[in-house]
């Protein structure tokens, strides 16, 4: 038997390096610049909703909760993106630990090196929440099929609610878990158990408000969601399978890759074979979300991060494999290093990968400094206002400019927000400056404006290549203008 001494050391040396990655990565989310939609979600957190546009609250009330603490700065933005992603850690640790993958340690270090999971502890998107409910609910399940009380169902359907209010993808988990009950014994029995069920009903239960915002708003979040399956394109699968399975082998990396593909095929033969709960379990959390995605890649474009919920099972398959142990350094070393790039190039963008087909430079480049240039042309134009059209653009410049240059937005789905300050509070007459991407070759929607004059161009970068450039024009509030257009809330604004 191990003495205390040889259990110990290793486990000081796991949260040694924890400590250490999350200091790193809250360090390095406090520097880099807000993206684009990053800014976006800190509109919703100005304007608190169970519901909007594109998906539930959840990444919002993160946001606010950061934003109460530092402000809206990038780490206030950030704050429980790294915190989450340190304490899913300690949650696949232990999961792993309960369904027969060691000591744990090698899941949680397998997911922390995959690009996906190091980039959401370092931004902020509906997937950073998502992927720390999900964690949690499959160690719930864990503790469950590991032997646990019948209470874990609460724990599991509380975590999964949660689940459902970061992204709509958390359907995928109850479905999944629902399989596991319905195809295996062992979960088949749960069926007759009213726990089980009183956790779905708790998970529908926080899902409610989701749902009757949706309700009150002509479904919209769930139409522009379920939109994305209505256009399939059959002839391009090879192209959109190939990217799907190119794109997750960049973003957990190579070998994580492999060892989880391997993993997981391991445990279905398992299941297949033997009915195992604990294969069966790694398999609905982890193959069968797959294997929707595949299918989704038959006819349409798969998101590089969509497939994030696939990890926290396909990390803990990898740690059961007898080859993990050979292959876990090498796949540590590498996952690491290409983190590591990643963070230096988010920061500084050092590496001249090219000018917009550099994502740092595109998203993050040049923000600050576009603000301050729109804040000298507004003072020389003597306009009252800066205008948008875009959702992005308008909420980079919402966060940064200071209040009493109000941004207004010429963009439709800022109708279902329940603002601050919705109203334009600019009087007709009054001139301002429209500012607009020069990737859209289409002419701006001039109901708005009684006159528009073309200014110039502007562009904004970082280290000397251009992200993006845009047309400036001298515009004047037409006087139905109130109608279509919405104040966004000012960062400068407590």
């Amino acid at each position: 038997m191990p003495d205390q001494k040889s259990l110990r050391s290793p486990a000081l040396a796991f949260g040694f390096a924890l400590l250490a990655l999350t200091a790193l990565r809250i360090g390095v989310a406090a520097v880099v610049t807000v993206s684009p939609d990053e800014a976006y979600y800190w509109v919703w957190s100005r304007a608190p909703a169970a519901g909007y546009y594109d998906h539930s609250f959840m990444v919002a009330l993160w946001v606010r909760i950061g934003t109460w603490i530092f402000g809206p700065t990038p780490l206030g933005i950030r704050l429980l993106g790294p915190l989450s992603a340190a304490a899913a850690s300690l949650f696949i640790f232990d999961a792993a630990r309960k369904l027969g993958a060691g000591r744990g340690y090698a899941a949680a270090l397998l997911l922390n090196a995959t690009l996906l999971f190091g980039a959401g502890a370092i931004l902020m998107t509906p997937d950073t929440p998502l992927v720390f409910f999900w964690t949690l609910t499959l160690w719930a399940m864990a503790r469950l099929v590991a032997g646990g009380s019948g209470w874990w169902w609460i724990a599991a359907g509380i975590a999964a609610g949660l689940t459902l209010d970061s992204k709509y993808t958390g359907a995928l988990l109850l479905a999944g878990i629902g399989l596991w009950c319905l195809a295996l014994p062992a979960g088949r029995r749960w069926l007759r158990d009213p726990r089980a069920w009183g956790g779905l009903m708790l998970a529908l239960v926080l899902f409610l408000p989701v749902i009757l915002w949706n309700a009150d708003h002509s479904w919209i979040s769930f139409a522009k969601q379920g939109g994305r399956t209505g256009d399939f394109h059959p002839a391009r699968a090879l192209q959109f399978l190939g990217e799907l399975i190119g794109g997750q082998a960049g973003l957990a990396t190579p070998i994580i890759f492999v060892l989880c593909i391997v993993g997981l095929s391991v445990e279905t033969v398992r299941v297949v074979r033997t009915r195992d709960p604990v294969s069966g379990l790694l398999v609905a959390l982890g193959v069968f979300p797959a294997l929707i995605f595949i299918e989704h890649a038959l006819g349409d474009r798969v998101q590089g991060n969509w497939p994030e919920i696939i990890y926290p099972a396909g990390v803990i398959a990898a740690a059961r494999l007898p080859a993990c142990r050979r292959w876990l350094k090498p796949g540590l070393a590498l996952g690491f290093a290409m983190a590591l790039v990643v963070y230096v190039q988010a920061v500084a963008s050092p590496i001249p990968i090219g000018g917009p087909g550099d994502p740092t430079v595109r998203l993050l480049g040049g923000w600050n400094k576009l603000a301050r240039a729109m804040v000298l042309h507004a003072h020389q134009a003597k306009a009252s206002f800066v205008a948008v059209d875009e959702y992005g653009l308008g909420s980079e410049l919402a966060l940064r400019l200071p209040g009493a240059l109000p941004v207004l937005s010429d963009e439709p789905r800022w109708q279902v927000f329940s603002l601050p300050h919705p109203e334009t509070a600019v009087p007709p007459g009054e001139t301002g400056i429209f500012i607009r991407t020069t990737r859209r070759h289409t002419p701006p929607d001039a109901a708005p404006w009684s006159s528009m004059t073309l200014l110039g161009t502007i562009s904004r970068g970082r280290n000397g290549r251009i992200g993006e450039s845009y047309e400036l024009y001298a515009v004047t509030l037409a006087p139905g203008a109130a109608s279509l257009l919405t104040r966004l809330p000012s960062g400068a604004e407590p």
